[in-house]
């Protein structure tokens, strides 16, 4: 199963993008799930340590419905809108609170493939910083992280929203590193 996880607060452009991935990864025979943050209760990492002793984590809020879908998942696609030159709080909240996942099973991601979607309200605002911080969250967890390659997807799907849905749908260039994204996570997916 691919399991996207949007890290947009609200239904726009992220979450658009990110369903339109997922019904490509579906054209292709695969199962997909869908969680977003929107409208979640998800609060950060407290880094207490209680789940290193307990083996859960201390906060009981909506992460609770994403953990076992990350365990399950065989490929994880994390989409983020572009805040301040970086990746949301939101979807940086669930990387962090995944550490009880980590305490659990350390492994918990090892050999799972991982992409990343980022979208942007200008061109260049700040997607491929949010892009490594989500590759080097895959790196530090034993996933492999996926790219597009070399010739417009390097570190993955970058989109320039214009800061409007309307603007993401005409965004020619950030379909066509989608795409490419998609081809290679696919092959990998295949490959295990």
């Amino acid at each position: 199963m691919i399991l996207g996880i949007c890290g947009s607060p609200r239904k726009q452009a992220t979450e658009y993008v990110l369903q339109e991935a997922l019904s490509m990864m579906e054209e292709k025979g695969f199962e997909t799930e869908f969680f977003t943050v929107r409208g979640k209760n998800i609060g950060p990492c407290r880094h207490c340590d209680y789940c290193m002793r307990k083996k859960e984590c201390i906060l009981k809020d909506d992460m609770y419905e994403v953990y076992p879908l990350i365990q399950e998942a065989e490929g994880l696609i994390m989409a983020t809108p572009i805040y301040n030159g970086g990746l949301s709080a939101n979807l940086k909240a669930v990387m962090d609170r995944c550490r009880a996942l980590g305490a659990v099973d350390f492994n918990f991601l090892q050999y799972k493939v991982g992409m990343g979607i980022a979208i942007g309200g200008d061109r260049a605002g700040g997607q491929e910083l949010a892009m490594q911080q989500i590759l080097t969250y895959y790196i530090l967890n034993g996933a492999i992280p996926v790219s597009g390659g070399a010739f417009g997807a390097n570190l993955g799907a970058n989109f320039w929203s214009q800061d409007t849905l309307e603007g993401v749908k005409s965004d020619e260039e950030g379909f066509r590193s989608l795409r490419k994204t998609l081809k290679r996570f696919s092959r990998f997916l295949e490959k295990y």
